[in-house]
Formats: C-alpha cells, structure tokens, sequence
C-alpha cells in the first residue's frame, strides 16, 4: 500500500489487519487451514467476532461520523463511493448474528472474507487517494485528531 497520510495511519492499519483476517476467513472456508473443519470454522467466526468488537466498531464509527461526512462534503462526487462503504459496513454489522449463531460458517466465513478485502481495497484504492488529494495539510491534520480521538476510545 502507498504510504498514507498521518491522518489515515491508525485506519491503515487497521486495513493491514483486517486484510490478513479476510484471508484466514476464505482460507478456513476453503478447508486450507487447521484445524478444519467445524472447530476451525468456529475458532475463525470468534476471530472475526472479536476483531470487530475490538477493531470494527471504532473503526466503522470514525468512518461514518468523522470521515465519510467530510468526504461528501468537499467532494460531493464521491458520495457514491461513500454510500458504498457505507453499505458494506451495514452488511458486516448484519452478519453478526449469523457468525455468532454458528450455521453455515464455511460460506458465511468466505462471504465475510471476501467482503472485507474488498471494502479494505476500495477505501485503500479509491477513499484514501481522493482524501489526500482533496484535503489542505491543516484540514487533513484536524479530521486526523477527530479520527484518532474514536479509533482510542
């Protein structure tokens, strides 16, 4: 990934862990990691669980009240961008009940997997890029300090 601006380090970083999750889920699924098979898939959804409630929720609520707000506001092009975002997240959020459930996981776990990676790469792609081209230093540096001050709650 490109070297980031300081104020989009802490989401980043959550990317690169995400991303390795993302490949564990699909993994699992796919049976191509141990343990396979039921204890795998369960170890795997509380993975996923755990990295949500401890990652995620942050993660998600500085996009969607710090961020993705700005965005749409000094890049009204981007809004599609963001509402796509902003559905994916809903589609992570609403999967919850099904990984804490623990039916069907193989499918649920490739799903989730792939849906992760994919959300990660656009914001890395497509999000970020537009921000950092968009945003003045001191603009970018004040949306950073409100990003970080969620991110460490």
């Amino acid at each position: 990934m490109a070297p980031r601006h300081p104020s989009l380090v802490a989401l980043s970083h959550d990317h690169h862990h995400g991303l390795a999750l993302a490949l564990r889920c699909r993994k699992q699924a796919l049976g191509q990691l141990k343990p396979i098979g039921a204890v795998g898939l369960a170890e795997r959804a509380q993975e996923f669980l755990h990295f949500y409630k401890s990652s995620l929720t942050r993660h998600f609520e500085a996009e969607e009240r710090v961020l993705f707000p700005a965005m749409r506001t000094a890049l009204p092009a981007s809004a599609a961008l963001v509402d796509a975002l902003v559905h994916d997240h809903q589609q992570i959020r609403q999967s919850l009940p099904e990984l804490e459930s623990k039916m069907e996981l193989a499918k649920l776990l490739f799903d989730l997997g792939d849906l992760l990676e994919r959300h990660i790469r656009k914001e890395e792609r497509e999000l970020f890029p537009l921000f950092e081209s968009q945003f003045e230093t001191a603009e970018a540096e004040r949306i950073g300090r409100e990003l970080k001050t969620i991110l460490m709650a």
